[in-house]
């Protein structure tokens, strides 16, 4: 068993990511001004006239088409290219997409923690400037891409799950069973990953405990998941009580419970309870979806689809039945959604396969099936960043809004070779079509020279 966490092995990865941070040597929170850019602002339809956008430290400071910059400014000729807010996953874990599932449960914590470090840079890469992390400890790499010591986007984190025995994040297997009552701590709880809670009392206890570590929320599974070992899909987890105390809690912390769910009984479950964000969602029925709406609560959502990007399970395993089962009902969910104006957020959930760090990005065109691509972008933006404003004091970027381009948010932009209202495939190939990366003022990516 594991007697405490060492992060020595971040140092060591930051030697592997000097070549991603020498990008801001030249542009670190200066003045930079960005010359003849169409704004997609993140909240309307259509791209604006051909403008300047100025940037100094940190934050837009100005836009219009006879805006100007000292002499010693950065100055980007954007040739008419469009400039967008950076992209948001409303549903990311930065450790289990690190890594695959096996290696997270039976790998040394040094190997997982350099594992998140060069993994959290590949999502900044594909343009995604914020993510709200849903479940791991992410506080100390939380940090350091702040403290700008290592290339990363924004991360509101969750803190460790919170699962009934035998929920969705208890990953022990059923031979481990026998615990007396103040049983020590297993392994993933030790790493921070998990946090098995029975009765109100010990909800509030972790509940407390991830707050103290910087919570911007609770993550707590209420619902049968796929990949974990034991629970069918179609359970609902945790009591009324138990889980009206993690809401409780949240309250207390000005902020709110995010809930992994699938199913009707689950969904409706946790709706009674007072959650404010449901994870997943895509076997709700018309009775959930119109609970949803009435309750206006947030459903992140993801494009699962059979295809690429197929989250990789065993052939014939319990956990690959139950991914397809789920995979049944996304269509349906999302129009669903649609239909009755539900708030719908963008994320991703990879997990199992670092190869599709790389894929993040492309999941969110898939949105066409059921939006056009202005409600798209706007949903991958501004709406995100609505959604992740539930945190209220506990969100940790405070001094100007995020997700849109407007004068007084925050600088994190991306320079697109295109229209993407036009061609929102564009935004499937950021290596390609992302010109420039900018996150809280600072370039991490040029191409254009």
């Amino acid at each position: 068993m594991l007697k405490e966490v060492s992060f020595a092995a971040i140092a060591t990865a930051l030697i592997l990511s000097v070549s991603a941070a020498v990008a801001q040597d030249d542009s670190t929170k200066t003045t930079v001004l960005f010359e003849n850019v169409r704004v997609f602002d993140g909240t309307g339809s259509a791209l604006g006239n051909p403008t300047n956008v100025l940037i100094k430290g940190n934050m837009i400071d100005a836009i219009g088409p006879d805006v100007t910059a000292d002499g010693d400014a950065t100055i980007i000729a954007g040739d008419g290219r469009t400039l967008m807010p950076g992209l948001s996953d409303c549903h990311w874990h930065t450790m289990q997409s690190s890594v695959t599932n096996i290696e997270l449960l039976t790998r040394d914590h040094n190997y997982v923690a350099v594992a998140m470090v060069l993994g959290i840079e590949r999502v900044l890469m594909q343009g995604i400037t914020t993510i709200r992390d849903a479940g791991g400890n992410v506080f100390g790499i939380k940090a350091m891409i702040d403290e700008g010591r290592i290339p990363g986007p924004r991360i509101l984190p969750s803190g460790a799950f919170l699962t009934q025995t035998s929920g969705h994040a208890d990953f022990r297997f059923p031979n481990v069973l026998p615990r007396k009552e103040g049983r020590e701590l297993i392994d993933p709880e030790i790493l921070g990953y998990t946090a098995t809670a029975d009765g109100v009392d010990a909800v509030r206890r972790r509940a407390r405990e991830n707050f103290m570590k910087g919570a911007t929320q609770l993550k707590v599974m209420a619902g049968g998941g796929v990949s974990s070992f034991a629970d069918p899909l179609d359970v609902a987890q945790y009591s009324d009580e138990e889980l009206r105390a993690a809401v409780e809690e949240a309250d207390n912390w000005n902020t709110y419970v995010m809930v992994h769910t699938y199913t009707p009984k689950a969904i409706q479950h946790a709706l009674d309870a007072g959650v404010r964000s449901i994870e997943h969602g895509q076997m709700m029925d018309e009775e959930t979806a119109r609970m949803i709406a009435e309750k206006d609560v947030w459903v992140c959502m993801q494009p699962f689809l059979d295809d690429q990007d197929r989250i990789p399970f065993k052939p014939g395993s319990f956990s690959e039945q139950k991914y397809n089962l789920l995979l049944g009902g996304v269509d349906n969910a999302y129009k669903l959604a649609k239909q009755y104006g539900i708030k719908i957020g963008f994320g991703t959930d990879f997990q199992n396969n670092p190869d599709l760090i790389d894929r993040q990005a492309a999941q969110i065109p898939k949105l066409t099936r059921w939006f056009k691509p202005a409600e798209v972008l706007r949903i991958a933006t501004s709406g995100n960043q609505t959604l992740f404003k539930l945190s209220g004091p506990r969100h940790p970027y405070q001094k100007g809004p995020l997700g849109v381009v407007v004068e007084g948010a925050y600088a994190d932009l991306l320079l697109v070779d295109g229209d993407p209202l036009a061609d929102i495939d564009l935004i499937a190939d950021p290596h390609k079509n992302f010109k420039i990366i900018m996150k809280d003022g600072v370039i991490y990516k040029n191409t254009l020279n």
